[in-house]
Parts: structure tokens; sequence; C-alpha cells
């Protein structure tokens, strides 16, 4: 349970790092998008890294790779709200 706690906290702060690295005029907006941003991120580094054996089943991403994991999604959400597959509910 503390390892799903501590990747929502990395990821939280992950998402926050995430939108100050890459502003954009997609970016999702609010306090709920970022956090969900993050925590994909965090979630998304952690599988990578236990997949190639960087990490052991029972740890997490750390600050740096989640931060990469939540720019990679936000990269991600850049892409599909460009092609509009996605509405962005922050440009409404």
């Amino acid at each position: 349970m503390t390892g799903i706690l501590w990747i929502i906290l990395v990821g939280f702060i992950a998402g926050i790092i995430a939108r100050f690295l890459s502003p954009g005029p997609n970016n999702p907006q609010g306090f709920l998008l970022t956090t969900v941003l993050g925590i994909v991120g965090a979630f998304l580094a952690t599988a990578i890294g236990q997949a190639i054996g960087h990490y052991g089943p029972n740890q997490g991403a750390g600050f740096i790779t989640a931060t990469i994991g939540a720019v990679l999604v936000l990269f991600i959400w850049n892409r599909l709200v460009a092609r509009r597959v996605l509405s962005d509910p922050g440009n409404r």
C-alpha cells in the first residue's frame, strides 16, 4: 500500500514539474488533471523500469524517471489534442 501512495505522491510532484518543463497551449488545466498526468507518468515509468529490470517488484519510480514519464504522457496528450482525438477541457 505504501508503494502506491509513494507513486501517487511522486506522480503529483512529477506532473507539476512536467507542466513547467513543457508549457504549451494544449496543457491539461487544473489540479485534478495535473495530478492524473503525473500519476500516469509515474506508473508508466514504474512499469517500464520493472519490465527492463531497473526496479524490483515492490519499487516505484523516482522523481526523475517519474518526471520523464509525465513529460512523455504530456507529449502524448498534446498530440491527441492537436489531432482532435481528445478535447481539452481547459480550452473551452
